[in-house]
């Protein structure tokens, strides 16, 4: 492998276990949208405020969002949109029915 390939995995890799939660992946879909505080994610989600700060967190450690304090709120934003791109494009493979679909390479049963 080239040089630099492996961290680049290994951040690639670090970066799916910070959306390996459904509700982390629900907070970047809802976050893609608009910027967020913390009590419109807790109402959207439907989630405690402790809980949904502490997906903040690993979503913040992971790169992912980054905090803007605003007055006495902080306004969660996605660093970039690539993961906003990444978690839609799972979503809609997801809603594509894949789990059910037939392996293609097993051949004639």
């Amino acid at each position: 492998m080239r040089d630099g390939a492996i961290e680049r995995y290994e951040a690639a890799g670090e970066l799916f276990k910070a959306l390996s939660s459904p509700i982390r992946l629900a907070i970047v879909d809802l976050l893609a949208a608009e910027p967020r505080y913390v009590h419109q994610l807790v109402e959207l989600t439907g989630l405690t405020q402790p809980h949904v700060s502490q997906h903040l967190r690993v979503l913040r450690m992971a790169g992912v969002v980054r905090g803007v304090r605003q007055s006495r709120e902080i306004a969660y934003t996605l660093r970039d949109d690539h993961v906003a791109h990444i978690v839609r494009d799972a979503l809609a493979h997801a809603g594509e029915g894949w789990r059910h679909a037939p392996d293609r390479d097993s051949g004639p049963t």
